[in-house]
């Protein structure tokens, strides 16, 4: 680990390891706990770890290890039904009350000393969220790297399904705390019956040849795709962001699946007045803690050395960082978003992309979508390994997708902030979805993606429907010669399941129809664009 990650801080104590813990659960039931701890004399803090996916590595090393050989106390604990532990896992009902069980626990032990942190990514992410709905007095830092607070957000958005990361988070729930063998095996199978399975008539129940068994929380996400259902009530935990004084460091890159949950959070921590950091830099949810994670434990070690032991001195001045795609360079901001104004940017015909503004709505092109030849998703915010930017040449040469594309710049341009599509659509069926993406396209004609979303519509067939599709948040500079390109089509097949075209639930539906796609003028691509002589930030020492 010391050997890929050089950038590492030198350990200041030796670690010690006590595994095998039994900590009884809000319920009772024994959740089994490593304990990892600094070899040496005096107090020090503790970071409690709860996760899903087992004790070993890589969490072992990186969050017990690590952080020991820093000076903390490490409680690294398997959920319910996980790594060992009794009971039985639930994708969010239990954690809240397990947390404060395992911080009754901490109380007893002679070597908390009552300053307790919490850290950690993805689901263990939302442990702590779920915790700081009722922070315990000892609770002093939380530092979330690419972590969630709303577990249906994660599956469902704008009315579309995120097939391909349910059945990505369905094998790492159900078989990474079995271990790395298991879980590489399960991650093998779902990639050989990907296709068959996200291809399914009715998609229902058909996960189960790919994850190796039935997956009863998953079934539940497939049924209830309604944020208002009943169902998702209690799920999610942002309204402990809405009062939180607990010093909180939020972790995310420009392609990870959560980074919109990300955002929420710290705009939620901000307004709340509570002391709060954002990194964002150029990883996926995966690459975060792989490529990045030299970066990510800097900062995080940072924010827990500051708050736990009042030390600030590695702690940067600014409360943002960002890297800057297309330029390759870290940027210190004062706040997220920066201030920006919507640069609105039109279709023409003949593929253009320009500033002047239409003077109508007429009909500009159509595409044919086929959910028989779905357009496929290439690159973005993905759990598996073809996520992130992507050249999208090939994806762009197909007939039902649309191009439009700006002329070279004369000068680099930054795109700071979220970025939005406001479409004007009308279909010969009356149902749709449309994916609007932003690209890059360099002086050789490559065009790589930035940012993207997908939005689900009906529409009369008469008159155009109107929507609004966000599309997540960037800092990128275009630089000279390149130029920008505006690409929409009717999907991203197996990122999100497939419009039927008849109105039916994607999960359910045996019959689908082609849908005739048209785009109308009065449609724009927004990019936020910070002002001339703003305060967009300045280089930072990364």
């Amino acid at each position: 680990m010391r050997a890929t990650w050089r950038r590492l801080p030198p350990r200041r104590h030796e670690a010690g390891w006590e595994p095998g813990l039994e900590v009884p659960a809000a319920d009772g039931s024994p959740l089994i706990t490593d304990h990892y701890f600094p070899r040496a004399e005096g107090d020090f803090p503790t970071l409690l770890v709860r996760s899903p996916y087992g004790r070993g590595l890589p969490w072992s090393a990186m969050y017990g290890l690590l952080f020991a050989e820093q000076g903390f106390h490490v409680v690294l604990q398997s959920c319910r039904g996980t790594g060992g532990s009794g009971g039985a896992f639930h994708l969010w009902r239990n954690e809240a009350a397990d947390g404060r069980a395992a911080v009754a626990w901490l109380r007893t032990q002679p070597w908390f000393n009552g300053t307790l942190g919490t850290v950690g990514p993805s689901y263990l992410g939302y442990v702590q969220w779920a915790l700081a709905l009722d922070p315990p007095p000892e609770l002093k830092a939380m530092v979330v790297q690419v972590g969630l607070h709303d577990p249906h957000a994660l599956f469902h958005a704008n009315g579309a399904l995120h097939l391909e990361n349910a059945l990505a988070v369905g094998a790492g729930m159900t078989y990474q705390h079995q271990g790395m063998a298991p879980f590489l095996r399960a991650t093998l199978r779902l990639q050989r019956r990907l296709r068959e399975v996200t291809t399914a008539r009715p998609l229902r129940g058909a996960y189960a040849s790919a994850l190796g068994c039935e997956v009863p929380w998953l079934d539940e996400v497939l049924a209830h795709p309604d944020a208002d259902d009943p169902h998702w009530r209690g799920a999610s935990t942002a309204e402990s962001a809405d009062r939180l004084a607990v010093p909180t460091a939020l972790i995310t890159g420009w392609h990870d699946v959560l980074a919109d949950q990300t955002f929420e959070q710290y705009d939620r921590l901000r307004r709340a007045g509570c002391d709060t950091a954002l990194l964002v830099g150029p990883w996926t949810h995966t690459s975060a803690l792989q490529q990045g994670w030299p970066e990510v434990f800097a900062e995080s070690l940072a924010w827990l050395r500051a708050h736990l032991y009042a030390d600030p001195g590695d702690r940067r001045p600014t409360r943002v960082r960002v890297h800057i795609g297309g330029e390759g360079a870290w940027r210190d901001l004062p706040d997220w978003p920066p201030a920006a104004a919507a640069t609105a940017w039109h279709p023409a015909p003949g593929g253009h992309l320009i500033r002047q503004a239409p003077t109508g709505s007429a009909p500009l092109t159509a595409f044919r979508y086929d959910p028989a030849d779905p357009t496929p998703s290439l690159g973005g915010p993905l759990l598996s390994r073809t996520a992130g930017p992507r050249d999208n040449s090939t994806l762009e040469a197909r007939d039902d997708v649309l191009t439009f594309t700006g002329p070279p710049l004369a000068e680099p341009l930054d795109v700071l902030g979220p970025v939005s599509a406001r479409l004007s659509i009308s279909t010969d069926t009356g149902h749709a979805d449309v994916f609007t993406r932003l690209c890059d396209v360099d002086p050789q004609g490559r065009s790589v993606n930035i940012c993207d979303g997908l939005g689900s519509l009906r529409t009369d067939r008469q008159e155009p429907s109107r929507i609004t599709v966000p599309m997540s948040s960037t800092a990128h500079r275009f630089a000279a010669g390149h130029r920008i390109r505006w690409q929409i089509s009717g999907g991203a097949h197996p990122r999100y399941a497939r419009n039927p075209g008849t109105g039916e639930s994607p999960v359910d539906a045996t019959d689908h129809v082609p849908v005739r796609i048209t785009l109308h003028a009065d449609s724009a691509l927004l990019l936020p664009t910070p002002a001339p002589g703003s305060d967009s930030g300045s280089a930072g020492t990364g």
